[in-house]
C-alpha cells in the first residue's frame, strides 16, 4: 500500500539498528535509559521510528570534533 503524500516515513526497528551498528538489545537499552530516539509504539507492539525523529536524534548527538 502506497504511503500518502507527505506522511512521515517510519522504520522499523531492524533498520535503525542497522544503520547506528547497534544490536537490538542495546537499542533497549538506550530507549530504557530514555537515551534512544523517539519511539512510536504500534497496537502489536512493534516499535517505529520516524526517519525525520532518528535524522534530529544523530543532529543532537554528533560530535563537535
Amino acid at each position: 500500500m502506497p504511503r500518502k503524500t507527505g506522511t512521515p516515513k517510519l522504520l522499523k526497528l531492524r533498520e535503525v539498528c542497522e544503520e547506528l551498528h547497534v544490536s537490538r538489545s542495546t537499542f533497549y537499552d538506550w530507549r530504557q535509559k530514555g537515551r534512544a530516539p523517539r519511539c512510536i509504539k504500534l497496537p502489536n507492539g512493534d516499535l517505529r521510528v520516524r526517519r525525520s525523529d532518528l535524522d534530529n536524534w544523530l543532529d543532537d548527538h554528533e560530535d563537535a570534533a
